[in-house]
């Protein structure tokens, strides 16, 4: 038997935990999908629809993954069934879990990777004297080059397993330290920067001025109040990255001695934090130089809009390869998170040591990102989710439309079902030990019945919103 007990790694820091939280949680959807959906519905109006769903509906689950995480000291391969009653099947749940994030990292690994090789091409100077068509047209260039993207990508993923097997003080709580306050710095400094531009006025009262006709109306006049709403909730469900074991696994490294909801608002708050403050970047950097809505959102505008905005600034490359290394932080810091989980799987399922963990993922993974890069290019005739789609889609769609609100629907009921769950009275306990926010008994009711019928309402939402838009 190899089952020695071992005392569990604990961060060394309470700053560690938020910070690498919030990493997991901070990645690209909060600069590239998060201004424009703000913009979009109507600027400061939309946000507060949003903040109200992140508070009523984010940070009860986030409470209750961290939960599941620090009581049963164990990652999502075994924490259900260590709290779960005799006889329930829970447990099945493990293997979902550990497939998304696989899923997870089988795309954003390639991602971090198109943001690497831009770095390079920003302070390479390869997109000054560029006309915007020209510099438009190397993303696809980047994405067609299947030898240049598994390099790069391969790169990325011993970088982030190389972290990971520093140790957990020492790899991952120190790296994305130093990674997120770098992303802080340099994030407040874009933005204060574009914030300055002449015309950049314009954008920010875009961005921040209430617009209730923008919330309710769309460009024609059509009513799309509903819309808007589940634009909020999707936004306020999806940027925590919960649902899946993400956040779990490092409930398992804290101590009791502060309250998991109140960690959870801490977390939040920086999480959206950042995605506001890259608003100010983004915004009215697009009205500054007249870029329209449909280059505002989304990959295009990380790696076609903005390097043509950067090519037309003073000092541009510089600004450029601050930007790119921004979100590089940004992703890196997702991505040894999350690695983090996938090797603690192995740990805790196998009794593996961290380093044969390491290893064994990294190699693991390595093949796993290849579906994802011959989509764009060997592969690109393979399109599982209709015309123009590709296997990133497909992998992306498993992800956010079908693994993260099941699980979070998961976690919800085995925190709230008393005999055949863990139970709303233990998981009320394990929330509340320490100092700090606490969750009210009152809201009992709330968890166990509102928010699972949310779940399953915005689940069927994004479903048929999928496959039968309107």
């Amino acid at each position: 038997m190899s089952n020695k007990s071992v005392e569990r790694e604990k961060f060394g820091s309470r700053l560690g935990f938020i910070l690498i939280s919030a990493g997991c949680a901070i990645g690209l959807g909060n600069i590239w999908r998060f201004p424009y959906i703000v913009s979009q519905y109507g600027g400061a109006s939309f946000i507060l629809i949003y903040l109200l769903f992140l508070v009523m509906f984010g940070l009860p689950i986030m409470s209750m993954e961290f939960a599941v995480g620090r009581a049963s000291q164990k990652s999502i391969a075994k924490s259900f069934s260590t709290l779960e009653p005799k006889n329930t099947k829970w447990h099945w749940f493990s293997a979902v879990g550990a497939c998304g994030n696989y899923l997870l990292m089988m795309f954003y690994t390639v991602v971090t990777a198109w943001l690497f090789i831009y770095f390079y091409k920003t302070i390479a100077g390869d997109f000054i004297g560029q006309s915007v068509e020209q510099v438009t047209s190397q993303f696809a260039q980047v994405q067609q080059n299947p030898i240049l993207q598994i390099l790069v990508t391969a790169l990325v993923v011993v970088l982030g397993f190389f972290i990971c097997s520093l140790g957990l003080k020492k790899g991952v709580e120190k790296i994305n330290k130093i990674m997120m306050l770098g992303l802080l710095a340099i994030i407040v400094v874009l933005a204060v920067y574009v914030c300055t531009l002449p015309g950049a006025s314009k954008g920010i009262e875009y961005y921040l001025v209430p617009n209730l006709h923008n919330l309710v109306y769309d460009s024609e006049g059509k009513f799309r109040l509903g819309e808007a709403i589940f634009a909020a909730l999707g936004q306020a469900f999806f940027t925590l990255s919960i649902g899946m074991g993400s956040m779990a696994i490092f409930g398992s490294y804290i101590k009791k001695d502060r309250s998991l909801l109140g960690e959870s608002l801490s977390i939040a708050a920086l999480d959206t934090g950042v995605a506001f403050i890259a608003g100010l970047i983004i915004i009215p950097a697009t009205f500054v130089f007249e870029v329209k809505g449909g280059d505002t959102a989304g990959p295009g505008l990380i790696f076609e809009t903005l390097p043509n905005i950067f090519n037309n600034i003073w000092g541009g490359p510089v600004l450029g390869a601050l930007f790119f290394l921004l979100m590089i932080f940004a992703a890196m810091s997702t991505v040894t998170a999350v690695f983090e989980n996938i090797i603690a799987f192995g740990m805790d399922k196998w009794g593996w040591s961290r380093k044969k963990s390491c290893l064994i993922n990294c190699l693991l993974m390595l093949v796993l990102v290849l579906p994802c890069i011959l989509g764009f290019n060997l592969l690109s005739g393979f399109t599982p989710l209709g015309p123009e789609t590709n296997i990133m889609d497909l992998e992306d769609f498993i992800i956010s439309n079908n693994i993260l609100p099941l699980g979070s629907l998961v976690y919800v009921l085995f925190c709230t079902l008393n005999k055949k769950g863990w139970g709303w009275n233990n998981y009320l306990e394990e929330a509340n030990a320490g100092k700090g926010l606490k969750m009210s008994n009152k809201l009992k009711v709330y968890c166990k019945y509102i928010i699972p019928i949310l779940l399953v309402v915005f689940y069927i939402y994004g479903i048929i919103s999928k496959f039968l838009p309107a």
